[in-house]
């Protein structure tokens, strides 16, 4: 149900970016901007900073990064009670047995054991988004976040590009076939 209130983000987006543009043509100081609203995968962090640069410096993960919270509290209370399902148990049947990434927090803080699951729970989680958003980049031979640009997506679907003002690969296409 939050996803059909407000703004679609792509749309939201655009339009920062179109005010954005305007600002930097007025020669406005332009804030830091974050933007929000329904993202939780590496994949879509990316293209979230690729549709906003070169204004958008940050991309807020809510939900997602609280279900993984969530998902670690339950996954410790399941240790607790003893009761941890067969689909867990393959990876282990105690905290640091089940979340890998304690060996890494180990190096940060003497007592592990006073980390709730909740909190490695998100942890892990930020650390995926971090190794996938680093591995987009790389891909794209974009290694610093700054690099990112609009040139590093394209829109699948006519109204993608109105709504975007971003060239779809037709136009990509048109335009390199002329060079020839």
């Amino acid at each position: 149900m939050m996803n059909e209130w407000g703004i679609p983000t792509v749309y939201l987006e655009s339009m920062l970016y179109d005010i954005l543009k305007k600002f930097k043509f007025r020669n406005y100081n332009l804030p830091q901007i974050a933007i929000a609203g329904g993202f939780a995968s590496e994949d879509q962090i990316y293209k979230g900073l690729a549709l906003g640069a070169p204004y958008v410096n940050f991309v807020a993960v809510g939900r997602a990064a609280m279900a993984a919270a969530m998902s670690g509290k339950k996954v410790e209370e399941l240790i607790n009670s003893g009761t941890v399902p067969k689909e867990i148990q393959r990876f282990g049947s105690t905290k640091e047995e089940i979340f890998a990434d304690i060996r890494e927090l180990k190096l940060y803080y003497e007592n592990t054991e006073d980390i709730s699951a909740g909190a490695i729970g998100v942890y892990s989680y930020i650390n995926r988004l971090s190794a996938g958003i680093k591995q987009l980049m790389a891909l794209n031979r974009k290694f610093k976040l700054s690099y990112i640009d609009r040139s590093d997506i394209i829109p699948m679907t006519e109204l993608a590009a109105q709504v975007t003002c971003l060239d779809t690969y037709d136009d990509i296409l048109i335009r390199e076939l002329e060079k020839l």
